[in-house]
């Protein structure tokens, strides 16, 4: 008898969102209310160990702690034990269920164009929406350890949240401060003195992340691959060559100041957050703060917008009509999902059994069915040295090849920065109108840097046997 998902204190699990090494989230929703929520569900088997267990009791009682307009609120956490003959918890999923405030907006970091970034006042807005939960959090005794883009998430009103506490520690409790001596985080975001052997301060590790990740808004990409004379970038910034460099041109004033006093590489002379809070640049009254969702989702999607990417994930012949039809009364969710500010970023695609809500905007649409739409994709990405993983597809030409609606491929490799990325590409079958024989390509990562992410994305459509595929504007009648 297969296993089954429990329902979690009320909410029934529904479609997958993400996938990663040993856990998965769904979209959940709440059988009384409707309301939405993200399921994470942690695997248990009885190889399980106790410290494995007690890292994630860790990361519940860390995460249920903390409640901030810019911090995912864990909501709820339950256990279903593997069973000790066959490892079925009562016919259900073994697992941890960590219930999550949903973030119907996506990743941040989605919605920025590779090496162009994102414009100086959005910059402004989201990275003091991303301090001001920081230093929350320091306020509670705790440091969260891995900023990074894949952390900064947005709401379904546009507000930024700061997720995942699997690597957070407690620094201060009961007027009492210790010192950390963990070694975490990802190389090209963690701070230099946790390549060190001894103990470090706890706060300055998250101000170096917030330095990383304010570069990496404004530029489009992160400084380097790691904070060690091992990179070439790291040592030209240390001798400061890398300020006659793009992009590094392209930050200057008061963000210079303010990035240079964050990526101070002695934390005793780095900024602090008082010191971010008390910065020019940060002082000044952001002039988006006021804007209504419409209006906040164009500007995020401008680099997109301009650089031609939006439309190759939405062109206004398939997808154009789905969007006026959606009926949204202001920012009042409709089952969490859809409000003015995600129908505005496009977060809803037209697929063959109708509208669905898509978070991913690294998707196009081609003019080739499933099966060898698949191979031609999978030759691309071999070719840009990414490791697939396809699944057993049925012979060419035969009846289940050409019937054949939906598969998905895993895939994964390093990017420029020397970081994993772990994901999948979902082909789905679609036609619409004159679009016939065609498909829906969905790339969803599960792992790494989003901007890296869509950087592939873009190096698979324009590759030599997708390129001709894709659905464009001009190429919508050939």
């Amino acid at each position: 008898m297969p296993l089954k998902y429990p329902s979690v204190y009320g909410y029934t699990l529904g479609t997958q969102l993400a996938e990663g090494g040993f856990s998965k989230v769904f979209l959940a929703t709440a059988k009384d209310t409707g309301r939405s929520a993200a399921c994470k569900v942690v695997a248990l088997t009885r190889q399980t160990t106790k410290a494995e267990r007690k890292a994630l009791e860790k990361e519940i009682q860390i995460h249920s702690a903390l409640k901030h307009d810019h911090i995912i609120e864990l909501l709820k956490a339950s256990v279903v034990e593997p069973s000790s003959d066959n490892e079925q918890g009562r016919g259900y999923v073994p697992g941890v269920y960590i219930l999550l405030e949903i973030a119907a907006g996506g990743d941040l970091f989605d919605k920025i164009a590779p090496d162009v970034g994102i414009s100086d006042e959005l910059a402004h807005l989201y990275f003091g929406q991303m301090v001001a939960g920081i230093s929350y959090i320091h306020s509670q005794g705790i440091c969260h350890r891995d900023l990074k883009p894949e952390n900064i998430l947005l709401s379904g009103t546009g507000q930024v949240k700061i997720s995942d506490f699997g690597l957070a520690s407690v620094f201060a409790l009961r007027g009492q401060t210790r010192l950390l001596s963990e070694r975490c985080g990802s190389l090209p975001y963690v701070a230099p003195e946790l390549s060190l052997d001894t103990p470090y301060k706890a706060e300055p590790v998250d101000c170096w992340g917030l330095g990383v990740i304010l570069f990496t808004l404004i530029a489009g990409n992160t400084p380097w691959d790691e904070p060690t004379t091992h990179s070439p970038e790291f040592r030209r910034y240390l001798s400061g060559e890398i300020w006659r460099e793009e992009p590094w041109t392209r930050v200057t004033g008061d963000r210079k100041s303010l990035i240079t006093g964050l990526l101070t590489v002695d934390p005793n002379a780095r900024m602090t957050l008082n010191d971010v809070f008390a910065h020019p640049w940060c002082l000044r009254p952001s002039q988006l703060m006021n804007l209504k969702s419409t209006a906040l989702a164009n500007v995020i999607n401008q680099s997109l917008q301009q650089n031609g990417d939006l439309e190759i994930a939405n062109p206004p012949q398939i997808t154009g009509e789905i969007y006026s039809d959606m009926d949204v009364d202001g920012d009042i969710p409709m089952s969490g999902m859809q409000t003015q500010f995600t129908q505005s970023l496009y977060l809803f695609s037209q697929t063959q059994s109708g509208t669905k809500y898509n978070a991913h905007l690294t998707r196009f649409y081609a003019r080739l069915p499933p099966a060898p739409l698949l191979l031609a994709i999978q030759d691309a990405l071999l070719a840009l040295g990414v490791k697939t993983k396809p699944p057993p597809l049925p012979p060419p030409e035969s009846d289940e090849w050409n019937e054949l609606r939906k598969v998905s491929m895993k895939v994964g490799g390093y990017d420029r920065r020397k970081e994993v990325f772990k994901g999948y590409v979902e082909v789905e079958s679609f036609e619409y109108g004159s679009f016939e024989g065609g498909s829906l390509v969905v790339m969803k990562r599960d792992k790494g840097n989003p901007i890296s992410w869509r950087q592939l994305w873009k190096a698979l459509i324009n590759s030599e046997g997708v390129e001709q595929h894709v659905l464009r504007r001009n190429r919508a009648q050939t």
